[in-house]
């Protein structure tokens, strides 16, 4: 497995543990959209959502990507869709702790969290860096960026490849909080157990995210992705 589950007093600490970089196979894909699809039929307290090592997730594994066949490819487009719709759709509090890099795919997983959390360290990386990587959005993964970026950072980013420190995204209100590496998973933890504590979280979560989670579900739905035609005509 290459997604560790572990719990807490309630709270499920999911953790992406692909050395060295945690990059995002199918397999991984694949494993982290299982999980997220069970929890959300058994919610638990809460989900802190981590990286193995020093490195969040640096995206889609491209070497893996490039090496797959048309078949594999969409399986893969596919599989990213239904993985972040299920992050983004569950009903508990998810809390991202960022210990690193967090690059393409890896940065639209920890906008999946409902308080994203980072390691104060300008050498940690954070960007959508699809364009440099050679591998496009697929279609829930561009929801997601155009509900949680502003319209201005969302150009900066995706159209750049530009990476940006976590201090720097914590001032443009995409990382709510800074720690050290050492407080991470456990200001994540306080963090998702005051979310938690509201009783109306789960109600408000979903009526705020009504209008992209029907979209979401519609892309995951249809079981087609304009990238999959794209890439076969490329």
């Amino acid at each position: 497995m290459n997604i560790d589950l572990a719990h807490s007093d309630g709270v499920a600490l999911l953790t992406i543990s692909r050395p060295p970089v945690n990059a995002l196979d199918v397999e991984t894909v694949e494993q982290l959209r299982d999980l997220a699809i069970g929890m959300a039929a058994a919610p638990p307290k809460g989900v802190v959502l981590c990286g193995g090592g020093q490195c969040f997730s640096a995206g889609v594994d491209t070497r893996a990507f490039g090496s797959y066949t048309p078949a594999d490819r969409a399986r893969m487009i596919l599989a990213i869709s239904a993985m972040i719709t299920a992050l983004y759709a569950l009903p508990c509090p998810v809390v991202t702790a960022v210990g690193g890099h967090a690059l393409g795919g890896g940065f639209v997983v920890m906008l999946a969290g409902d308080v994203r959390i980072a390691v104060n360290d300008d050498k940690a990386k954070l960007g959508l860096t699809e364009a440099k990587a050679g591998v496009p959005f697929p279609a829930a993964p561009l929801e997601i960026i155009k509900a949680e970026l502003s319209p201005e950072l969302l150009r900066r980013l995706t159209l750049t490849s530009q990476t940006l420190s976590p201090a720097a995204l914590h001032r443009h209100g995409v990382i709510d909080e800074l720690c050290s590496a050492e407080d991470l998973l456990s200001t994540a933890q306080a963090r998702v157990r005051q979310l938690a504590d509201q009783p109306a979280f789960g109600l408000v979560k979903q009526q705020v995210r009504r209008a992209t989670l029907t979209r979401l579900r519609a892309i995951v739905a249809s079981g087609e992705d304009p990238l999959i035609d794209a890439l076969a005509r490329a």
